[in-house]
């Protein structure tokens, strides 16, 4: 019979030894072909490297950041988060000592016939439960893995908050270059609109230019418009992310923003350091291996020890009894043989979101990589969209002269002419607009490779 018992130890304690294995990470084949532009792999430097103060140079944007970064709720209550992660972790530790209990009893008693007597108990109890098998152990360690997953939740946040501070400060800064062009363009269309009325009382028009010029300076005017309800509108979407009732936002201009001329992503493994979206994916993978080995641990025996002592006035005794100490230990140990399939479905669905978080964690890889590609090219994209968008401003304005001295030294139509300034209008608001781009491409490549933290 001790052989038997001492076997079934020994078996117990082999088997056992999964449920203490750390977590590590499991291989990722996609890793090494993350980028598609393997020009950027040169340098194991990124841009993610970059505070934010030192990628926004901008004085206005670094207090909105600042502000955001005080006032934003999101970002609070994920501050929240991590603190209720702390104390979690906390009490698991705590889970290793004893528990101690204080159970006070007293009881009196008045026969018909007889003398009343009073009894009392005073005593403190502790429990401790030994972990040879690693339960506690495996829930402290997944505690401490949803720490980190807590916290790399809040970088996330962050990240995010910062990116899109940026991202909104400089469309209001497209905005308010858009509406600049726009209305320089409207006292050009109201000068023109004299010219022409001028024009035809001396004869040298028709009715048919004036109006289609007064047109074009109305559709000009609807347009500033709506540029002013966007700006409005941005002002106030801003505010509400930094925490504050709508306001005037202080900002400066477009021309003004300096980044980058070349960028780097580095290598991809950076990223599983890098993005907290990455790394709070794998924490979550870290929370589920340990809650498997906790599962598995249900299987193996619980042993605890057990014990009280206090003092007691013999009961039974009259109140004059001096008394006299009380101990007790108890050592019990627990095997589970059959507990409905409860412990065999808690390992299977802990298995099973294992499966999902290593899924999880795969294609949160594969997503990172995706954001740094599409961000890279929509920079690069831009960049070129520019240069070709000055050149073209160039010739415009030169057609524009060329259009305006043939009308008004020749019988050239009026028709050509706004035709020249409507396309000129249009690649000026799209070179704003590709500037725009290439600053967000710099505010996506840095949030997608884990920079703003």
């Amino acid at each position: 019979m001790k052989k038997l018992i001492i076997y079934m130890f020994l078996s117990a304690g082999l088997c056992s030894c999964s449920i203490y294995r750390t977590y590590k990470r499991p291989d990722m084949p996609v890793v090494d072909s993350l980028y598609r532009h393997t020009t950027t792999l040169e340098d194991s430097a990124t841009l993610a490297q970059l505070s934010w103060q030192e990628l926004f140079s901008d004085p206005n944007l670094q207090k909105l950041i600042e502000t955001g970064l005080a006032n934003n709720s999101d970002l609070n209550i994920a501050r929240l988060r991590v603190q209720e992660a702390e104390a979690l972790l906390k009490s698991s530790r705590l889970s290793y000592l004893p528990s101690l209990s204080l159970n006070p009893q007293g009881t009196v008693s008045a026969p018909e016939k007889g003398n009343t007597t009073k009894t009392y108990d005073l005593a403190a109890a502790a429990n401790w439960e030994i972990d040879i098998f690693g339960r506690i152990t495996n829930a402290k360690r997944g505690a401490k893995a949803a720490l980190e997953q807590s916290q790399a939740y809040r970088q996330a946040v962050q990240t995010q908050l910062i990116a899109t501070i940026a991202n909104n400060y400089y469309m209001l800064l497209m905005l308010d270059e858009q509406l600049d062009i726009s209305r320089r363009t409207a006292e050009t269309w109201s000068e023109n609109l004299r010219v022409m009325k001028a024009l035809k009382k001396a004869g040298q028009t028709t009715e048919l230019a004036v109006s289609q010029t007064e047109a074009s300076k109305l559709s000009v005017e609807a347009s500033l418009h709506s540029l002013e309800r966007q700006i409005s509108e941005m002002e106030n979407s801003l505010s509400a992310l930094l925490g504050m009732a709508p306001q005037t936002i202080v900002r400066s201009t477009l021309k003004d923003q300096v980044f980058p001329e070349t960028l780097s992503t580095g290598i991809p493994l950076q990223l599983l350091q890098r993005r907290p979206d990455v790394r709070q994916s794998e924490a979550e993978l870290a929370v589920a291996f340990y809650a498997t080995n906790e599962a598995r641990s249900a299987f193996y025996p619980s042993i605890t020890l057990s014990g009280s002592a206090g003092w007691t006035n013999a009961a039974g005794a009259a109140i004059t009894n001096p008394g006299q100490w009380l101990f007790t230990a108890v050592g019990s140990l627990v095997q589970p043989l059959f507990n409905k399939g409860q412990n065999v479905a808690n390992l299977k669905v802990a298995k099973a979101q294992q499966e999902e978080a290593l899924y999880a964690f795969r294609q949160c890889l594969l997503d990172a990589g995706t954001e740094v590609n599409n961000a890279l090219i929509q920079w690069q994209s831009a960049r070129q969209c520019l240069q070709l968008d000055r050149q073209q401003i160039t010739s415009l304005q030169s057609a524009v002269r060329s259009s305006e001295l043939l009308m008004r030294h020749s019988s050239q139509n009026y028709l050509e002419v706004i035709t020249a300034r409507q396309t000129l209008l249009q690649a000026e608001l799209n070179a704003v607009s590709d500037r725009f781009d290439e600053i967000q491409g710099v505010i996506n490549l840095y949030h997608a490779l884990g920079g703003g933290y």
